[in-house]
């Protein structure tokens, strides 16, 4: 069975077992969160496709852990008056599916 769930403005299709970085959640590290923003929901030939969510779809998700991604440069630059240098590490969360509730 596999799903696509839609979490921190992106989708990703997920199957049970799957481990997964996505953008950060508020919630403890072992805890268990309930993702109901479900776009999709399959299993062999027969699929489910929702009218943007399939409603009685959910995810159950763990909490593996927190943490920064590697850190980007950006950096600007004018000829002889200015330059800027700046950087930044984007927050994700690991999470790893448990089950998939349709």
């Amino acid at each position: 069975m596999f799903a696509v769930i839609k979490t921190g403005g992106k989708q990703y299709k997920v199957e049970v077992g799957s481990v997964l970085k996505v953008e950060k959640l508020a919630a403890e590290v072992n805890s268990d969160v309930e993702i109901k923003e479900v776009l999709l929901v399959g299993e062999g030939n027969n699929v489910t496709v929702g009218t943007p969510l399939v409603n009685t779809a959910s995810v159950i998700v763990t909490v593996k852990e927190h943490g920064k991604g590697e850190k980007k440069i950006n950096f600007k630059y004018n000829k002889k008056t200015y330059y800027r240098k700046k950087g930044h590490r984007q927050q994700y969360t690991t999470i790893e599916v448990k089950s998939i509730n349709a």
